[in-house]
């Protein structure tokens, strides 16, 4: 690990942490908030890749669980490991590190399409399987009221992921960081 890379993970933490300025969007039916951080973790895998954008996401875990406030809202600390968004919050880890891993393996081919497809599929699809077990598991909400409730977020998602793609070409065409030595 170079500084280079170690400056790129303090940075995609630092920029997901700063997403958190958005203010929290609160639904009725669920006590999981729409926020801008989900498109910082799409950023940090689609730019950096599998283990640098992993990496970007477990240090803002780290920070938060120390009890800055870098979450939406202003939240910070164990407790929110322990709540609703618990299963958000693990799945930022992994929906970070399969959309970097999707982005490494299609990297010669990325184009808008296909970076849309690997944001939806890691930043909504893997995002969504371990987040709606973790609202079911954390606030006793069943599970299909936890589905239906987590649709509502959908077409923010699709939105934020269309955003994530075209950073992602962009910086592919302009600044390739994914093919250098990670």
């Amino acid at each position: 690990m170079t500084t280079r890379d170690i400056t790129l993970i303090a940075l995609f933490a630092a920029l997901t942490a700063v997403m958190a300025v958005f203010p929290p969007i609160a639904l009725p039916i669920l006590p999981v908030p729409i926020t801008a951080q989900s498109l910082g973790v799409m950023l940090a895998g689609g730019i950096l890749g599998a283990k640098r954008g992993g990496l970007a996401i477990l240090l803002l875990l780290v920070l938060v669980a120390i009890g800055l406030p870098l979450l939406s809202g202003g939240r910070g600390g164990l407790s929110v490991f322990f709540g609703p968004t618990a299963g958000f919050l693990l799945g930022w880890l992994v929906a970070a590190f399969v959309i970097g891993w999707l982005t490494e393996k299609y990297w010669d081919g990325l184009s808008f399409v296909s970076a849309t497809l690997i944001c939806v599929v890691g930043g909504i699809g893997v995002l969504y399987a371990i987040g709606i077990p973790g609202i079911t598991l954390m606030a006793g909400v069943p599970i299909s009221k936890a589905f239906m409730g987590s649709v509502t977020f959908i077409p923010g998602d699709i939105v934020k992921a269309l955003v994530a793609a075209a950073v992602m070409v962009t910086v592919k065409k302009s600044y390739p960081i994914i093919g250098q030595a990670a």
